[in-house]
C-alpha cells in the first residue's frame, strides 16, 4: 500500500498544503489566501476563523486533486510563520485576532529593553535579538493596553500550532517555534521562569503550552477537523517546525558542513551546529528540528520581494506581452538581465524597499545612474544588489563558521537560473537548486514522516525526499568585478546613513 504524507504551510497571508510521496514528489498543492487587518498604523492581524478555513479548504483541495484516498494519508505536520501570536481562550475559541510577525506595536518595549541592558542580560539564554513582532513584546503591549484580552488567554500559540490545535484539538507549542519568540530558554531548552520575570511577565507562565518536538505525534484528527477537511479521523498530527527550520531540512540541512539561502520574501541564510553561538550582532540562534542542534541564522526582509516591487512599478508592457505569449513577466526580466555584462553595468542598488540589515531608518535607491542606462540595466542592480545583502548576512555567518564547499539556495530567486549565477559569482561558492517548489510545506511533511517511522531520521528522510535540480558554478573571473562592487554598495550605505535620518 503506497503512504502520503501532507504538509501544511501559513505564512503571513497565504495558507497553503500539498501531499507528498514518500520519495519527495508533490502530487498536489493548493493555496489561498487570507485578508490582513490594520485596524491601525503598524497594528498587523488577521482573523483566525477565516485562515482555519482556507486550510480546510486547501486540504480538501489536494485530496481532490491528488485521488489520494485519505486512509492512505500517513501523517501530517504544519509550520508557518514565526513570532506574531495566536491567542486562545479556555473553550479553544479565539480571545483576539492573530497578530502577524510583522506588527510593530510594541515597538517601545524594545527600545526599553535594548537601552536598560535587559537584552544583555537574557541574551545568554535567549540567543537572540529582540523585535516588535515576537510575543515577548506583544504580551507586554497587551498587559498594558488591553490587560481584558490576556486575562481570558488559557494558550498562546504560534500559527502552525493553531492549525494543529484545530485538527487535533491538543493545544501544545513546539520547540524549533518557540525558541525563537525570547520566550524560552534556549541555552538549556526549557520554559524559564527566571527569565520570564526578566521582561515582566513570570506571570504568564503557565499559559505557555507543553513543549514538543518537530516529529513528534501531538494529536490525531478529530472527528470534527476529518469532517471540514477529508481527512480520516485517527490521522496523526505532527509538531511541525518554525519556519526558519522548515526552509533549512527542504534544502537537506541535516550536517554542520553544509549551509542554506532562501531568496524568497525574507533573506534568509542559516546553518545548523551542535554548539550554540551568543552574539548580540547575529539575528538569532534558536533549536533545530535535530535534537541536539541549533539553528544559526541571518536574515532580513531584503530579497526577492524587491524584484516583486520593480515589476508591478516598472513592467507593466511586458506583463501584458506576456497575457498574450503565456509568458511569465519574470522570464523577460531574467531575460533582460542576461542581456547585459556585469563588467559593463556599474549601477548599485540597496535592497531596502521593506526594512533592512543595516539602519532601522535607510532607504532602497539607485545609485549611479546615467542617461544611457536602461531597464535591463536597473534590473540587473536589483538582482546584484539584492545578492549583496545576502552577502552581507553572509559575511557575519562566515565569521563563526569556515565556508561551505556549496550552498543551497530555494525562495523565488531560485527559479531564475541567471539570478543563482549571480549569487555563485558574488559569493564565489557553488550553488546548488532544489527541486521543491513548496519549501514550506516539504518541511512540513518530512516532519511528518519520521513521526510515524516510515523515515527513522532526518538524515534519511532528507536523503528521500530533497533532490538537487542543478549546481552554479561561480566564474573566477567575475570575483574582482563583484568585490568591487560590493565594497561600493557598502561605501554607499555608509555615505547615505546620515541622509537616510532625514528623509
Amino acid at each position: 500500500m503506497s503512504k502520503y504524507l501532507i504538509g501544511i504551510d501559513n505564512g503571513g497571508t497565504m495558507s497553503k498544503a500539498a501531499i507528498y510521496d514518500l520519495s519527495g514528489k508533490e502530487l498536489a498543492v493548493s493555496g489561498y489566501k487570507t485578508k490582513m487587518i490594520v485596524p491601525e498604523p503598524g497594528f498587523i492581524e488577521r482573523d483566525m476563523e477565516e485562515m482555519w478555513q482556507a486550510n480546510v479548504n486547501t486540504i480538501r483541495d489536494i485530496i481532490k486533486m491528488s485521488k489520494v484516498n485519505p486512509k492512505d494519508i500517513a501523517s501530517i505536520a504544519t509550520t508557518g510563520h514565526g513570532n506574531g501570536m495566536y491567542l486562545i481562550d479556555s473553550n479553544g475559541n479565539p480571545a483576539y485576532n492573530a497578530i502577524i510577525s510583522n506588527d510593530t506595536r510594541a515597538k517601545d518595549y524594545v527600545t526599553k529593553w535594548y537601552s536598560d541592558g535587559t537584552f544583555e542580560k537574557v541574551l545568554p539564554k535567549t540567543m537572540q535579538s529582540i523585535w516588535a513582532g515576537q510575543p515577548v513584546a506583544l504580551i507586554s503591549w497587551f498587559k498594558d493596553n488591553k490587560p481584558e484580552v490576556i486575562k481570558r488567554t488559557k494558550w498562546v500559540l504560534m500559527c502552525k500550532d493553531y492549525i494543529r490545535f484545530r485538527l487535533t484539538g491538543n493545544a501544545n507549542a513546539e520547540i524549533t517555534d518557540m525558541s525563537g519568540t525570547n520566550l524560552m530558554n534556549v541555552r538549556d531548552v526549557k520554559y524559564d521562569k527566571n527569565l520570564l520575570k526578566e521582561f515582566g511577565l513570570e506571570d504568564i507562565l503557565e499559559k505557555l503550552p507543553p513543549i514538543k518536538y518537530s516529529s513528534e505525534v501531538c494529536g490525531y484528527v478529530t472527528k470534527e477537523a476529518a469532517e471540514a477537511t477529508g481527512l480520516t479521523e485517527g490521522t496523526p498530527v505532527a509538531g511541525g517546525l518554525f519556519d526558519l527550520d522548515s526552509s533549512a531540512i527542504a534544502t537537506g540541512i541535516t550536517k554542520e558542513d553544509m549551509f542554506c539561502i532562501v531568496a524568497g520574501t525574507w533573506s534568509i541564510n542559516e546553518y545548523i551546529s551542535k554548539k550554540p553561538v551568543v552574539s548580540k550582532d547575529l539575528f538569532m540562534t534558536s533549536l533545530y528540528c535535530m535534537k541536539g542542534h541549533w539553528l544559526i541564522t541571518e536574515g532580513s526582509a531584503t530579497s526577492a520581494s524587491n524584484l516583486d516591487w520593480f515589476v508591478t512599478q516598472f513592467m507593466g508592457e511586458e506583463a501584458a506581452k506576456g497575457k498574450q505569449e503565456n509568458k511569465s513577466v519574470f522570464d523577460y526580466a531574467n531575460e533582460m538581465v542576461e542581456s547585459t555584462n556585469p563588467k559593463d553595468s556599474n549601477i548599485v542598488f540597496l535592497p531596502f524597499l521593506f526594512g533592512t540589515n543595516v539602519d532601522a531608518d535607510a532607504k532602497a535607491c539607485f545609485v549611479g545612474l546615467n542617461g544611457w542606462h536602461t531597464k535591463a540595466d536597473l534590473l540587473r542592480a536589483v538582482y546584484e544588489g539584492v545578492v549583496f545583502g545576502h552577502k552581507a548576512h553572509i559575511d557575519k555567518l562566515f565569521a563563526f563558521r569556515e565556508k561551505p564547499k556549496a550552498i543551497r539556495i530555494a525562495g523565488g530567486a531560485a527559479k531564475s537560473k541567471v539570478w543563482v549565477q549571480i549569487f555563485a559569482d558574488v559569493l564565489q561558492i557553488p550553488i546548488e537548486v532544489t527541486a521543491t517548489t513548496e519549501l514550506g510545506a516539504l518541511g512540513a511533511a518530512i516532519c511528518a514522516g519520521i513521526s510515524t517511522n516510515d523515515f527513522r531520521s532526518f538524515d534519511s528522510a532528507a536523503d528521500s525526499m530533497v533532490k538537487i535540480k542543478y549546481t552554479c558554478r561561480p566564474n573566477p573571473e567575475l570575483k574582482d568585478v563583484y568585490n568591487k562592487k560590493y565594497n561600493i554598495y557598502n561605501q554607499i550605505i555608509q555615505a547615505l546613513t546620515p541622509v537616510f535620518k532625514k528623509l
